[in-house]
């Protein structure tokens, strides 16, 4: 096992080497030989799987067959009816009526709804989903950040450029040019708060507006309409990520690299925050109600109430560091956190084979497994109504996916893959007019994920699967992991090489976020 991990911590720092904007010749040295790694790795987990192991592989044919006698199963038995079971007060009142010669027709109280039955529904509907999938061609370096607004789709590159796509007809409408940066973030206001700065600034009243930031220090504001940018904010700080804060007239908070969160009133575009909120870059933040959470690429975590019309716009409510979240080792795993919050419970998606589910109330931190096994990588993590999706990245075959989980009670659904998908950096999502799903994933490629409707005979580019070995999800501990990593990361030490001495190095550098800001 000891080389199997040490081919997985190459294969990582390779990955994330791939993802910066320039290589040195050493580099490119070290990317050349991605595919020799991987070859050799699968021998080595062939040769220790054994035969003994092959049944636990999941494959098409398999879980094909599984869902075929499920599906039998279930038609042959069907759902187990609910049965009423009387309290004891209710039977001695059913004896002394029957003694008496008094009976009533009492109406069967109603039963709840079997949540096993709705998730064994939902599960179906998603074994059975079609996708087609379109690549969305302009960018010349790698997509940050991705939003979506009715129709169009916005996205952010290294290359400096927001674009706004159509996507019924996959063209390009607005290539919107005037960072001097990479592009790390994207924020959509919602239509109220555009209508007041529209007015303020005499443009059409349905006008929506769009935020990016970039590492050029500033926060602009376009039109999607003429792709206009009319209203700058410099920082003084690279730009890792914003939200809009939907309270009172509107704030827009942004996060720099130095872990700075600053507020910013939406109408004046006045600083009204400046708060050194993290120790390392500030790399996501989300606004829910008047909740604002901030993850930085240190693993820490912060949760801060909105109050309109004090001196400070935010009130920091919680914070935990990485030691609670699970979220550390930030150059490891690529200096990146992402999350989405719900309710009491955040997900974070920092570079690791699971997501980690934080209470931010009680500071309890649960696991849930996204890969089957560490060689497995969660970039991003994001929600649409009862389902949540982390996407996931084989760094032992190169694959990527996206995995599906019920929510609340993040059960395993299915996964969706494409045999070119390549690695998932942001996501975004939305439903249409007629109630289908509409995705959009970023990364090397800018891909947008629609689905099928009705019985389409019509085959689509996305393949359901289901894994088994992700149906145990939700686990109290990470320990297991972190010790399977501080392993692999002990061996590599030890068995230290004049050819891999460089690899230190290189995983220092490999962060994406820290590459971006150069």
């Amino acid at each position: 096992m000891g080389e199997v991990r040490k081919l997985q911590k190459k294969l990582r720092q390779i990955e994330n080497l791939e993802i910066r904007v320039s290589l040195t010749p050493e580099e490119r040295v070290k990317v050349s030989k991605k595919a020799e790694l991987r070859s050799r790795l699968a021998e080595l987990l062939l040769q220790l799987s054994g035969p003994q192991q092959t049944q636990c592989i999941v494959g098409e044919q398999e879980d094909k067959m599984k869902r075929q006698v499920e599906d039998v199963t279930e038609h042959r038995t069907g759902p187990t009816p609910a049965v009423k079971i009387p309290r004891v007060d209710d039977q001695k009142k059913g004896e002394r009526e029957r003694s008496s010669g008094q009976t009533h027709n009492i109406p069967d109280r109603p039963s709840p709804p079997d949540p096993d039955s709705e998730f064994r529904s939902l599960k179906a509907s998603w074994e059975t989903a079609k996708f087609r999938l379109r690549v969305l061609e302009g960018h010349s370096d790698i997509i940050t950040c991705v939003a979506a607004v009715d129709n169009l789709v916005i996205s952010g590159s290294r290359d400096t450029t927001v674009k706004v796509w159509h996507v019924p007809t996959a063209t390009e409408q607005r290539n919107l040019g005037g960072h001097s940066g990479g592009v790390t973030c994207l924020s959509v206001p919602p239509a109220e708060y555009c209508r007041r700065l529209a007015s303020a600034l005499r443009l059409g009243e349905k006008e929506r507006l769009v935020l990016s930031g970039s590492t050029d220090c500033c926060v602009r504001m376009w039109t999607l309409s003429s792709g206009q940018c009319v209203k700058s904010i410099y920082t003084f700080n690279a730009v890792t990520s914003l939200c809009f804060i939907a309270e009172g007239e509107g704030y827009i908070a942004t996060g720099s690299d130095g872990g700075k969160l600053q507020v910013w009133d939406w109408l004046s575009q006045e600083n009204r925050q400046s708060v050194n909120a993290h120790l390392d870059a500030v790399t996501a933040l989300q606004s829910q109600g008047p909740l604002v959470f901030s993850g930085s690429a240190d693993g820490s975590m912060c949760v801060w109430e909105a109050r309109d019309g004090g001196p400070e716009p935010l009130r920091r409510l919680q914070s935990w560091g990485s030691e609670v979240t699970g979220c550390g080792g930030g150059e490891e795993v690529g200096g990146r956190l992402r999350l989405s919050a719900r309710g009491d419970r955040i997900f974070l998606a920092c570079g690791r084979a699971s997501i980690r589910v934080l209470n931010w109330r009680t500071g309890t931190v649960s696991r849930l497994t996204n890969h089957s096994s560490t060689a497995g990588v969660t970039d991003c993590v994001n929600q649409i109504p009862g389902v949540l999706i982390g996407s996931c990245f084989d760094l032992t075959t190169g694959e990527s996916s996206l995995n599906l989980f019920s929510l609340p009670q993040s059960r395993y659904l299915v996964s969706l893959t494409c045999s070119e998908l390549p690695r998932i950096l942001c996501f975004a999502a939305w439903l249409t007019p007629s109630g289908g799903h509409r995705w959009v994933t970023g990364g090397r490629d800018l891909t947008v994920w629609e689905q099928l409707q009705g019985n389409v005979k019509k085959r689509g580019d996305v393949t359901v699967r289901r894994d088994n070995r992700l149906d145990n999800t939700l686990t109290e501990s990470d320990k297991e992991e972190e010790e399977e990593q501080s392993d692999a990361e002990e061996e590599e030490e030890e068995d230290s090489i004049p050819q891999d001495a460089s690899d230190t190095e290189a995983a220092a550098n490999s962060s994406w976020l820290r590459c971006a800001l150069q």
